[in-house]
């Protein structure tokens, strides 16, 4: 999950009256917003398991058609609904949208489907966006897009048949709906003087989360007068008859359809060169004719070792930790690692018993051995174990304590402690100092490494505790949708959880996870606040800092981040990098907004 700013807008350093953003240019990088291939960044290539935020990918060849193994499907096609890395590595290839980044810095946004940056009225409810003429639609819709269909776009997710992920960042736009609605509903704040610009009204002073969150799919035109028809049905089919702007597209027939030709569901997606790409109006090289992704390949060890000799092949995600290793120590140049902006951790359901007692959550924090379940996905190599929730580098991190965070003593051990564990067991009316209850609680875990190696030390870690844990593996793409983000299936623990940022803003890793007002209250949609914390002082602390700008938003979102360590919803265990896999003939580069592979740049050899 974002899946994946700094802007040279950023919201650290807005004013609260004025936004003059489209006066706007580059950041101390280097990295301007040139629409240029090669735009961006100063410095020599990227070396092998190397990451430099500076460094611009070398020039590739063009041509050839190259393989990704991966242990699962995407969660969605649909743009305006995919929230996970997977889903967003399909959609950075295939779904043009406002603005975005070079693959090698993720802090300066670049207009990709925008003519040029922003603009903002001096009260920071109006936001103007000017778009780029005859950017076509992939077949079989064939025309350029227009503003109209970036209003269409978001006004469906509003709707029970395509709910989208991400409203939190923009249902304060004026006439959006409260509730999600069963027809399309006009929202009188977006409107379109002309077919070049969009202008959306705000009726609170969030411009800059807003704008920022352009970056997200979301914003991918979607054309009314092809997808209503699939938009109609409940849940909408235009998923699988899905058209884009992207440099390629997913295979598809005569009538748009890719359900089934070039998105055979959990076992592969084939994309082919959209043929209405115009390289002139995208910064993006698009170098290899097409990708062919396999969805369906659950042995990791299999699938790292079969990228590592074999040839034009790429590896979707993290290897597991065997390979870690052999990579870190003797394999050093067919791989890369990538700050991903986030953490992995191990949810408790606030509603389940006993994850209601807070003394209970600390209890388990406190005992559990965080190292051990690190070293299921590779040990010190994937990161640090983390004392709170802003990782390094973000903004507010140094606000809230930096690596040492709030001195919190549960939070203090990460290869824990009994005894201070015991003593939160007995505050919570455990005199043994563990768990004494006898019900049976569902743990969901992926069934692919090393998701399925970390979600079983933490099976064992729990049942160490005195719970009675029945540990049931998944696919990774039904983790979320299907199971933990599910209220209704009761899953008291989330075994396999990962939330990484939207833009580099505190608010995207704080906010959806763990916010209260985050939690769905349609029956289906998936939440992603996976302890479903509804705590006063934390739904208090994110109230307080939304509207903050400035040294003032750092501070507010670092007192967040403190409610949310005391609150104690989630045992975090890695603030992660992400390793990614190439064969030797591959010239790989990954995407520093998503931290996986960013097939528009990577080349074969």
């Amino acid at each position: 999950m974002r899946r994946h700013l700094r802007v040279p807008f950023a919201i650290a350093a807005l004013a609260t009256a004025s936004l003059g953003l489209t006066a706007c240019g580059g950041d101390d990088s280097g990295s301007g917003s040139s629409s240029s291939a090669s735009g961006g960044g100063g410095g020599a290539a990227l070396a092998p398991g190397a990451y430099d935020p500076t460094q611009k990918p070398a020039p590739g060849k063009k041509g050839g058609i190259g393989t990704m193994l991966a242990s699962s499907d995407v969660d969605y096609m649909d743009p305006g609904q995919s929230y996970y890395q997977f889903g967003f590595l399909v959609a950075e290839a295939t779904q043009r949208r406002l603005y975005y980044f070079q693959p090698n810095d993720a802090e300066t946004v670049v207009p990709d489907l925008a003519a040029s940056l922003p603009t903002v009225s001096d009260d920071g409810l109006t936001v103007t966006v000017k778009l780029k003429p005859d950017v076509k639609f992939s077949p079989p819709v064939d025309r350029p897009f227009e503003a109209k269909d970036v209003k269409y776009a978001i006004e469906r997710l509003f709707t029970r048949n395509s709910p989208g992920g991400y409203t939190n960042y923009f249902d304060f736009i004026e006439g959006a709906p409260k509730d999600l609605t069963s027809e399309k509903q006009d929202i009188s704040g977006i409107t379109t003087p002309d077919k070049n610009t969009i202008v959306f009204k705000l009726s609170k002073p969030y411009s800059a989360q807003f704008i920022q969150s352009m970056v997200l799919p979301y914003t991918a035109p979607v054309p009314e007068e092809y997808a209503s028809k699939f938009d109609a049905k409940n849940p909408s089919t235009y998923q699988d008859n899905l058209v884009g702007t992207g440099p390629y597209m997913v295979k598809n027939n005569a009538a748009g359809k890719v359900d089934g030709i070039g998105w055979k569901k959990t076992k592969s997606i084939t994309l082919v060169r959209n043929p209405n790409w115009d390289a002139s109006t995208d910064f993006r090289p698009a170098y290899a004719d097409g990708w062919n992704i396999k969805t369906d390949v659950t042995d990791a060890n299999v699938a790292a070792r079969q990228v590592l000799d074999g040839s034009h092949m790429l590896l979707d995600t993290n290897p597991p930790a065997n390979i870690l290793e052999q990579l870190a120590t003797r394999i050093k140049g067919q791989y890369t690692q990538t700050p991903s902006g986030g953490f992995r951790y191990f949810s408790m359901n606030t509603n389940i018993k006993p994850f209601d007692d807070v003394n209970v959550r600390r209890a388990v924090i406190a005992g559990f051995n965080r190292d051990a379940a690190r070293k299921a996905r590779g040990g010190k190599f994937v990161g640090p174990i983390p004392t709170h929730f802003l990782t390094e580098g973000f903004p507010g991190y140094e606000q809230a304590g930096g690596e040492k965070g709030f001195d919190v003593d549960f939070m203090n051990y990460p290869k824990g402690n009994a005894e201070l564990s015991a003593e939160y067991f007995k505050k919570a009316g455990y005199a043994s100092g563990k768990y004494e209850g006898k019900q049976q609680l569902l743990m969901i875990g992926a069934n692919a490494d090393p998701g399925k190696a970390a979600a079983q030390v933490a099976a064992n870690e729990y049942k160490k505790m005195g719970f009675n844990v029945r540990l049931r593996l998944v696919p990774q793409d039904a983790v979320y949708n299907e199971w933990c983000g599910q209220q209704t299936k009761n899953v008291a623990i989330c075994g396999t959880a990962g939330w990484f940022k939207d833009f580099n803003d505190a608010s995207t890793l704080l906010q959806v996870p763990f916010y209260g007002g985050a939690i769905p209250t349609e029956k289906g949609q998936v939440s992603y606040n996976l302890s479903y914390l509804k705590d006063p002082k934390v739904d208090a602390a994110v109230e307080k800092a939304l509207p903050t700008t400035g040294e003032e938003r750092l501070k507010a979102w670092a007192a967040v981040d403190k409610a949310i360590v005391e609150a104690a919803p989630v045992v975090p265990f890695v603030a992660d990098k992400t390793t990614d896999v190439r064969s030797k003939d591959v010239q790989g580069v990954p995407s520093s907004f998503n931290s996986l592979w960013d097939l528009n740049f990577t080349s074969l050899k």
